[in-house]
């Protein structure tokens, strides 16, 4: 019996929970040991046109940016962190 309960919670902890990526988009980024900072993410958008760059975090291996776009609008958008390449971006 003890055996079924330690596969149980085993395979409980493989399975991703809603704290994970949300799958909106992906980046094959390798370990953050790896990525850009933040504050270089930052200002990178700044130079862009980004009027305001409001929270950022790690999601699905890209860096995940709340702010005002060049357009003035709200967007979320999703960003390599090593090349700093546009992924996506969803406006709201």
């Amino acid at each position: 019996m003890r055996n079924l309960a330690t596969a149980a919670i085993a395979m409980l902890l493989l399975i991703p929970g809603k704290s994970s990526a949300t799958g909106l988009a992906t980046c094959d980024s390798g370990p953050q040991s790896g990525w850009q900072s933040q504050e270089a993410v930052t200002k990178h958008l700044l130079k862009l046109g980004w009027r305001e760059v409001r929270r950022m975090k790690p999601d699905g291996g890209c860096w995940e940016v709340y702010g005002i776009n060049e357009n003035g609008r709200q967007a979320e958008s999703y960003f390599h962190p090593v090349t700093l390449d546009h992924v996506l971006t969803t406006q709201r």
